[in-house]
């Protein structure tokens, strides 16, 4: 298995909005594959008809695509192993299962849904609990006991049946995973699974996942914790088909965990500490209860991507924590994903998100905001007005849309003014020396930022005033409050018109 080519998957189920663990997984297959030059495949596994919902597989297809997780072999691109979809699989499966049948691996049965509940309630009133293993298998409906014509008769006149794994009686099952290490379970724990049903002709997971795995040649099968206690039905399962020498490596990530770190990270406690638990925003089309996404809710691909892959993975104290897409893949290693739950931090998503939008290049981030300032009704705003803007005051903002807002003032004079700045500011002798600075100011023939800022200095120095007082009184007027970019590259934007106008409106407004 080492010498064959490295092929991943990811292969969810389309039962609702791709949960953020789930593109995390994806990831992490995404990252494996490229560092050892292999195939990312994405397959869905539809074999559930009464969880599926409408729309969920287009979903999953644009939720990879934002974060840059390229497909290159499976739904929505196709390949040699085609179709990708279970459902449209079908047909493969029950070969497969009958063949474990002829083999004594598995084994027919013909209990009714009603007759294990009476089973179980049998059970319970014992103080027992119910285990459909070894111990009980011989004494029921089951083609273990029934002959071959009895089987054979029961299936020919349409009575429902199930297959199920035949697993062995006190067997030590050993099992290595690249996270957790050796494991080892012994058989007598487990119970005997469905692998096929007869009332919707299609396997269940376990059959669906472990044949398509094998047909579709994947060498290394990275999936969440929660399909750890299935490992050893799949090891089992491999055996008895014969294909030991071709299962994959197996590797159980860690949960995302909540803020407080006690349980899995679920949509609940995203509405209720206010952050999405989803890559995009789900609109599911019967008209029920959506959810917030990350893309809507302003972040950058490229942000999430980095923050997903250090929840339960880190480089190494050498590395930075802002890392891109080819440093991860340059990075990665299964080896040093943790064995314990990551604790998710919305906190830390907006930082990270802080970082990619203080790291853009103003001509980047400009050519996002100009149609934002087409809808505030400013979109004659020239590009190059728009970029130096955006390097004045990105470094303040957290997402796109902070922008507006710390750069509003460039755009508009103030409609009001901080009170706050108002009364510590614009009192005893400021609004004076405000008009004094002013009539300096405007007769500077080079009306730039940095003539403005040592014309200002320079009289403030002479005049023996308080540099700050001056200042933000000069903010205040011009901004409206007393936060903002450099007043002297605001005095340069706006131009000498606005900057007098607007020293002039303050002394009307403010007395």
């Amino acid at each position: 298995m080492n010498n064959r080519p490295v092929r991943v998957r990811f292969a969810p189920s389309p039962t609702g909005p791709l949960h953020m663990g789930g593109v995390r997984t994806a990831l992490y297959n995404y990252l494996f594959a490229r560092q050892h030059g292999g195939a990312f495949l994405l397959r869905i596994e539809d074999t559930d008809s009464n969880r599926f919902v409408p729309g969920a597989e287009e979903y999953i297809v644009e939720s990879l695509k934002w974060c840059g997780i390229e497909v290159d072999e499976g739904v929505g691109v196709g390949g040699p192993h085609a179709p990708y979809r279970q459902s449209e699989r079908r047909e493969i499966y029950l070969k497969y299962a009958e063949k474990l049948v002829e083999d004594g691996w598995a084994y027919y049965a013909f209990d009714t849904p009603e007759e294990l509940d009476a089973i179980r309630k049998e059970y319970e009133s014992r103080g027992e609990t119910f285990a459909y293993n070894y111990a009980v298998r011989g004494k029921l409906a089951t083609s273990l006991v029934l002959s071959a014509d009895e089987v054979a008769a029961r299936i020919a006149r349409g009575d429902q049946w199930t297959i199920r794994f035949r697993m062995p009686e006190n067997e030590q099952i050993e099992m290595d995973d690249m996270i957790r290490g050796h494991v080892t379970v012994n058989s007598s724990t487990l119970d005997d699974k469905v692998l096929y049903k007869s009332a919707d002709r299609l396997p269940t997971y376990h059959l669906a996942n472990i044949v398509d795995d094998y047909l579709m040649e994947i060498t290394h099968v990275i999936r969440g914790e929660e399909w750890l206690p299935s490992l050893p039905l799949h090891v089992m399962l491999y055996r008895a088909f014969g294909w030991t020498d071709r299962m994959p490596r197996f590797a159980h990530l860690p949960l995302l965990l909540k803020p407080t770190g006690g349980g899995k990270l679920s949509k609940r406690d995203g509405d209720k500490l206010g952050f999405p638990v989803f890559p995009l925003q789900w609109k599911p089309q019967d008209g029920g209860e959506g959810a917030r996404g990350y893309r809507e809710d302003g972040y950058f691909p490229e942000a999430f991507v980095n923050l997903l892959a250090l929840l339960g993975w880190n480089p190494g104290n050498d590395h930075s924590e802002i890392l891109s897409m080819p440093e991860l893949i340059e990075l990665f290693s299964l080896e040093k994903v943790s064995k314990s739950g990551a604790r998710f931090d919305p906190e830390k998503a907006r930082w990270f998100n802080a970082q990619y939008l203080h790291r853009k290049p103003d001509a980047e981030l400009a050519a996002l905001f100009l149609p934002v300032l087409a809808e505030k009704g400013h979109g004659e705003v020239p590009v190059a007005k728009a970029e130096r803007i955006m390097g004045l005051v990105k470094e303040r903002a957290t997402f796109l849309t902070d922008l507006w807002e710390l750069s509003r003032y460039f755009f508009e004079a103030p409609q009001s003014y901080d009170p706050k700045a108002v009364a510590k500011f614009w009192k005893d002798d400021n609004p004076e020396h405000l008009q004094n600075l002013r009539r300096q100011l405007e007769v500077v023939e080079d009306f730039t930022a940095s003539a403005l800022e040592a014309k200002a200095h320079a009289w403030i120095e002479r005049e023996g005033l308080p540099m700050g007082k001056v200042m933000n009184t000069l903010r205040l007027a011009l901004v409206g409050s007393s936060t903002g970019a450099n007043l002297f590259d605001i005095a340069e934007i706006i131009g000498r018109e606005e900057f007098l106008r607007r020293i002039e409106r303050a002394h009307e407004i403010l007395g």
